[in-house]
């Protein structure tokens, strides 16, 4: 290359025009980065936008309004013969206490339809808490006690802000003259709020003050324990055949295509297989957890298979090597030296799937779980719903008291997602071993 040349080709690097393609690059560059961080804002406001909507609007099924009203729980109405059997005393009429404790605070009401809308101020309900305080606590037989109970979802609606005031009586859920026995009560400081236990210990319920998120809990817990006793020692022996041991061939191949391509098919589609398959052909209970775990087990195998099949992967090739020099066999070596080196993987890929069948509501329509369950599940083949199913109905509800319990059981939920995604991530970062 000459002198001219070189000359020339430096005055171009140093030209004008190389400097404005360098400028046009950066420019390039910056404007790339500035949409990738307006892409991460941007979720991000979405993200606290849809959280806080949620806890905006769930914060208050975690507390709830109650009447502490005395009861007179004679002797004659709850145990006349003085047997002092839990089981007779539980069947009272304490119905009949609740309202005639109500009449005796209120003895101006005498009209049939206002004794009713009296009624209609505190939980229907109420005569369980009554029950519930009394069995507690025998002693309070014969004697006039201060009990809290429930205020109906309207009348709790009141004292949380959702019912306006202003608007005409006609226009309102709660009339005027329950209007003024609330404020009665509360100049008497007879209105408490209180945490609403009752959100964490029951099932569901018609009423939306009295249901629950624990029936719903349980079954969840009750469905993924099926679904993870059946998913993760099959999915691991899968990925263990696939990777170790099977030949490699045009079958081989075609399992491999087909377990990719199951981890890609809609929900739904398990639901469907399950209601043709463990309902209709087997005759197995509907409704029940263990359905609802063989169909979402049968949905998580896929990820937990290739998850497995990654985490095996990544174990270096050194290590079976140096099983089989010192002389272990294939299984042994697979067994003694690569699978320990590979379950954290496989844990977190398990953790994760079990995450997703938590979420699942599509599969478990299918088979009967959108039944309305009021007792709590106490087998695998006990009725059962589960939560993301609790979910869709209340959001199906129309009582304005559903709107806050739907938001409740999602933050909830959510909860239980989150801690689960982060003990897959702590199991990651605890035993994760870097080649």
């Amino acid at each position: 290359m000459t002198d001219t040349s070189v000359q020339n080709k430096a005055a171009y690097h140093t030209s004008e025009q190389a400097e404005r393609l360098l400028k046009k690059r950066y420019r390039s560059e910056a404007r790339f980065i500035f949409y990738g961080r307006l892409a991460i804002v941007t979720a991000l406001l979405i993200l606290i936008a849809l959280i806080s909507s949620i806890i905006y609007q769930g914060h208050t099924a975690f507390y709830a309004h109650m009447a502490v009203l005395e009861f007179d729980l004679s002797q004659e109405a709850i145990d006349p013969e003085q047997t002092g059997d839990l089981e007779l005393i539980g069947k009272a009429d304490y119905r009949s206490i609740v309202t005639r404790t109500l009449r005796e605070k209120f003895p101006e009401v005498t009209t049939r339809r206002d004794r009713k809308a009296l009624k209609d101020v505190i939980s229907s309900g109420s005569d369980l808490f009554v029950r519930n305080a009394v069995l507690a606590d025998p002693s309070l037989i014969g004697t006039k006690a201060q009990i809290a109970v429930p205020l109906s979802d309207d009348s709790d609606s009141v004292f949380k802000g959702f019912i306006d005031r202003s608007l005409p009586e006609d226009e309102r859920r709660v009339k005027d003259n329950q209007l003024a026995w609330l404020d009665a009560l509360s100049a008497e400081g007879r209105i408490e709020r209180q945490f609403n236990w009752t959100f964490f210990q029951v099932g569901d319920s018609r009423e939306p003050e009295l249901a629950g998120i624990w029936g719903a809990v349980v079954g969840s817990f009750l469905t993924l324990l099926v679904t993870l006793i059946l998913s993760f020692p099959l999915g691991v022996a899968t990925a263990i055949y696939l990777e170790e041991f099977a030949p490699k061939n045009r079958w081989t191949d075609l399992i491999e295509v087909n377990i990719n391509n199951l981890a890609a098919v809609p929900s739904i589609v398990f639901g469907l297989l399950g209601l043709a398959v463990f309902l209709n052909f087997f005759g197995l209970p509907r409704s029940a957890p263990l359905v609802g775990g063989f169909v979402l087990a049968l949905m998580t195998l896929p990820t937990i298979i290739i998850a497995s099949r990654a985490s095996l992967k990544a174990v270096p090739p050194s290590i079976r090597e140096a099983g089989l020099g010192v002389g272990a066999s294939h299984v042994q070596t697979v067994f003694h030296h690569v699978l320990p080196l590979a379950m954290p993987g496989m844990m977190t890929g398990t953790i994760i799937g079990m995450a997703q069948a938590l979420g699942e509501t599509a599969p478990l329509l299918m088979i009967g779980m959108v039944a309305f369950i009021v007792d709590v599940p106490t087998g695998v083949t006990s009725p059962a719903t589960v939560l993301p199913v609790q979910i869709f109905i209340w959001a199906d509800s129309p009582q304005r008291a559903f709107v806050a319990k739907t938001a409740g059981a999602i933050m909830v939920l959510l909860g239980f997602l989150i801690i689960m995604n982060l003990l897959a991530v702590l199991l990651r970062r605890r035993f994760e071993r870097r080649w």
